[in-house]
């Protein structure tokens, strides 16, 4: 008797190198962005915001992947208001556009709630609501630096712990950091207000997780339901992958996990070539997916870091291949492995146009050197 019952084909498998081509045309990684095509802002929207634990690492990362960045197109966004400093993703703070800061914030808010329970024992009798209201009164007056606002509010708990307090606000409220900070070449101290106060409207209400799926997707795919976790420092996303799953398409890495990918998205030819990329550390990159093996593989796994501190990366062929440093006026490259003649032609290439786009305005030497064991 045969069996006539419809048997589903089983997912495409997608390998190291077929995902890594395509989070690196995703990332504009794989072939810089030409200008005006698309702007600085019209990248940080793309991407769903840029790492931004320090001032320059965003706009490494744009030089890194727009063709005809200047330091200023940044600046006079951040200047302007149109893009802002914000701790959201991962707790952690990134430039995102004004739009992305009212919508995004809302989005992760339960995470930034999970977060100020570790710190109950600091808060003991500390009104939760009423410190919100406070911090806000207070930023929106004028801009605090964390330590301002820690003062003011110990003012009305003396008892807790000055640290819990400014986490507290920092967890219930939207601050964002007021320019001049993040400025190129101008940044100050970190002062905060209310990102609504700052920009002048309301806070959104937090977009369907379906649309930040698909913008996830579009960024950083094809991936798992636990690589956007991983990104978004959420849990529980798994029912918007599966509501969205009639539209999307399904692979298998070649460890079985499935990926779920937008049907048009670029998915490049794994043998595509991948010039080299000089990334700032932090770089959204190597901290969206759970398996970072898409970029980062095995024999390189935990060398970009030390305790909490990143340092800055550089690609080969699309994977990271090892750190650099700009001292005064040498800029030096230290890979992790042995490169070809013309891999490190191609990268000093890379490494003084990088200078050229960001410091502009002096003589630099470039070298090879070691990594610090």
């Amino acid at each position: 008797m045969t069996n006539t019952a419809t048997r589903t084909a089983p997912a495409p498998r997608l390998g190291p190198r077929a995902l890594n081509r395509a989070t690196l045309a995703r990332q504009l990684l794989l072939h810089r962005a030409p200008a005006p095509t698309t702007s600085a802002y019209d990248a940080v929207q793309h991407l769903l915001g840029l790492q931004a634990q320090n001032v320059k690492p965003p706009y490494y990362a744009l030089a890194a992947r727009l063709e005809g960045f200047a330091s200023e197109q940044l600046s006079t966004l951040m200047a302007d208001r149109a893009v802002v400093r914000i701790v959201t993703l991962r707790s952690t703070i990134h430039t995102h556009t004004a739009e992305d800061c009212l919508t995004l914030r809302p989005l992760v808010q339960p995470a930034r709630e999970r977060e100020l329970n570790q710190f109950r024992k600091g808060l003991v009798g500390v009104d939760l609501d009423r410190l919100a209201a406070l911090a806000r009164e207070l930023v929106e007056a004028e801009p605090r630096t964390l330590k301002q606002l820690r003062e003011a509010l110990l003012v009305e708990w003396p008892d807790a712990d000055p640290f819990a307090l400014g986490l507290a606000a920092r967890c219930r409220l939207p601050l964002v950091q007021v320019t001049p900070r993040g400025l190129w070449g101008r940044s100050g101290q970190v002062a905060l207000t209310t990102a609504e106060h700052w920009l002048g409207r309301s806070a959104e209400p937090a977009p369907a997780p379906e649309t930040v799926v698909r913008r996830y997707l579009a960024a950083f795919g094809p991936a798992s339901v636990k690589d956007m976790q991983t990104w978004a420092g959420l849990t529980r996303l798994r029912e918007a992958f599966e509501r969205l799953r009639p539209e999307l398409l399904t692979f298998r890495d070649d460890s079985g996990v499935e990926l779920f990918d937008l049907p048009d998205a670029p998915r490049p030819d794994p043998d595509t070539p991948a010039p080299p990329r000089l990334l700032p550390e932090f770089d959204n990159l190597l901290l969206s997916h759970a398996d970072r093996t898409r970029v980062v593989l095995p024999d390189t796994k935990g060398r970009n870091w030390q305790g909490n501190q990143a340092y800055r990366t550089f690609l080969v062929d699309g994977f990271l291949a090892g750190l650099w440093k700009l001292d005064d006026d040498v800029l030096t490259l230290q890979p992790f492995g042995r490169l070809t003649r013309g891999q490190r032609e191609e990268l000093v290439e890379e490494a003084g146009r990088t200078l050229t786009v960001l410091h502009g305005d002096g003589t630099y030497d470039i070298r090879f050197g070691t990594v610090a064991q």
